[in-house]
């Protein structure tokens, strides 16, 4: 009988999914899904790898399905799907695991208590990470998890990149440079060898480009820097969230305007951002086409604080051999790459023009002394080979 990973990314409306099978001792993705609208109108889909339906339901507007009656419906979905192969673990997305959980880690009932004194820093994603593992903890508790870090690929970054200049009672408190989406940046790493050579051995920034959006410093394969920090919210704009902002401007709105600290969270993860900039959206495809000059504005603080933080990471490097786009925005949009290549000109990086509107791998020039890709991310692949790893299950994961 085969054996068979789950991975499960749980949101706060949504759970993603996808199903790894071994075959011949690698990992194969059988299928991926999803359940959104948890709250409103739960709408489930599971696709083929090749993209094609296996499965949908909806269950109309005004249900409140939650991540319970989701999990019970994904379970139930998946228990056909695995006739003939045995359920070995589920690998979960957790955003932080603090600087106790580093690598990833079979879940208890304790860590994930553990686990949850996180929330407070990553509030719009640590609680709805931790919904399904309770969940699961409490149904089948023979049934093995992991959980997987976001913050641990930025455990190597130096001790001066991760402090603020606070003092030290505070640092031991934890109240340092995390940095987010590592789970993605390990991804880009373990596969950057594959595309350039020189590039993985020596220095890289990758962008990390989605409604999540951050920058990384990469050296050899290991983290050097972030632009996100103690939050997610800090570093570049995001969809909804605001990015790096002066601790002065929240001091500013409790005094001036009254506001409480669920008021100012409000602001800063869901109301600023390019949709906060824009008034229009969130979507950056939305921007790109509107003749608004809001839009136009967002789009271009967006791409002003990529050239900023671009030249201060290539600083904390010490040079630059390549640079990586990834995620929705990075691997979709030649626009966004064009005019970010075009912008560090000076760093020595020439576009392709026509292979960055195929989309790449390679986007930059032949001729050009750095060079520059786009390389689609697997967070979901990175989960399912730690958890295979943690479980010790004898299979390498396929690409």
């Amino acid at each position: 009988m085969s054996e068979a990973i789950v991975v499960l990314n749980a949101g706060s409306s949504s759970i993603k999914f996808s199903l790894f099978l071994a075959e011949a001792e690698q990992l194969a993705l059988a299928l991926r899904g999803q359940i959104e609208g948890l709250f409103t109108a739960p709408h489930f889909v599971a696709k083929s790898p090749d993209g094609k339906l296996k499965a949908e339901k909806s269950w109309g507007a005004g249900t409140r399905l939650g991540h319970e009656g989701a999990l019970d419906h994904l379970v139930a979905y998946l228990r056909g799907e695995l006739a003939g192969s045995e359920l070995a673990g589920v690998g979960h997305r957790v955003v932080h695991g603090g600087m106790q959980y580093t690598q990833p880690v079979r879940v208890d009932r304790a860590v994930v208590d553990a686990l949850a004194k996180y929330v407070p820093l990553a509030p719009l994603h640590q609680p709805h990470n931790l919904a399904p593992i309770r969940l699961l903890l409490e149904r089948q508790p023979g049934l093995p998890q992991v959980a997987c870090f976001d913050t641990s690929f930025h455990r190597t970054n130096p001790d001066l990149a991760q402090r603020f200049a606070l003092p030290e009672r505070l640092h031991r408190e934890g109240v340092l440079r995390y940095g987010f989406h590592g789970l993605s940046y390990e991804y880009i790493s373990s596969v950057l060898p594959r595309y350039d050579a020189r590039a993985a051995a020596g220095k890289t920034v990758v962008l990390h480009l989605g409604n999540g959006a951050s920058m990384c410093a990469i050296q050899a394969g290991r983290g050097v820097a972030s632009t996100m920090g103690f939050t997610a919210v800090d570093g570049l704009p995001m969809g909804t969230r605001c990015g790096a902002l002066d601790p002065g401007v929240i001091l500013y709105l409790m005094d001036q305007h009254g506001m409480d600290a669920r008021a100012i969270e409000k602001l800063i993860y869901q109301e600023s951002g390019l949709l906060g900039v824009s008034g229009i959206s969130s979507d950056m495809r939305a921007l790109l086409a509107s003749p608004e000059p809001r839009a136009r504005l967002a789009v271009d603080l967006y791409l002003y604080r990529i050239r900023r933080e671009l030249g201060s990471l290539a600083a904390a490097l010490g040079g630059l051999d390549a640079i990586v786009f990834t995620a929705g925005i990075g691997e979709n949009s030649a626009a966004i790459r064009a005019r970010v290549l075009a912008d560090a000109a000076w760093l020595g990086v020439e576009l392709d023009p026509a292979a960055n509107e195929k989309g790449g791998p390679r986007i930059s020039s032949a001729a050009s002394r750095v060079s520059a890709w786009a390389v689609p991310t697997n967070e979901e692949l990175m989960i399912a080979r730690h958890a295979r790893r943690v479980l010790g299950m004898k299979m390498e994961a396929v690409r």
